[in-house]
C-alpha cells in the first residue's frame, strides 16, 4: 500500500473514531421511554440503555394484583430498553458514516 493510501486510511480511521466519541456522548443524553397498560406505567432510559425513571399511576397500584403490577413494569422496562438500543444502534450507524456497512448482520464492536 503507497504512502498516500495509508495516511488517507489513517485518516479516515481517526474520524471514525471522533464520530463514534461524539455519538456516544450524544447517546448518554438521549433519552427514550417505554410505557404499558395504557401508560399507566413509563419507564424513561437513556441511549446507553441505563434506566433513568419509572413512573406508576395510582390507579394501578393493587395491593391484592402485586404480580399485575410487576408485569407492567417488565413490559414498559423492556419496550424502553428496545428503543433505547434502537436509537444507539441508529445513532452508531450514522457516525460510522456507511464505513460499518459491510459488516455482516448481527457482528458488534465491542463497546459500541
Amino acid at each position: 500500500m503507497k504512502k498516500s493510501g495509508m495516511a488517507g486510511l489513517m485518516k479516515q480511521a481517526q474520524k471514525l473514531q471522533e464520530n463514534m466519541a461524539r455519538a456516544q456522548a450524544e447517546l448518554e443524553l438521549l433519552e427514550v421511554e417505554g410505557s404499558a397498560g395504557g401508560g399507566v406505567v413509563t419507564v424513561k432510559a437513556n441511549g446507553k440503555q441505563e434506566v433513568l425513571e419509572i413512573k406508576i399511576d395510582q390507579d394501578v397500584i393493587d395491593p391484592e394484583d402485586k404480580e399485575m403490577l410487576e408485569d407492567l413494569i417488565t413490559a414498559a422496562v423492556n419496550q424502553a430498553l428496545k428503543n433505547a438500543r434502537e436509537a444507539s444502534e441508529e445513532k452508531m450507524a450514522g457516525a460510522a458514516g456507511g464505513l460499518m456497512g459491510g459488516l455482516p448482520p448481527g457482528f458488534k464492536i465491542p463497546g459500541f
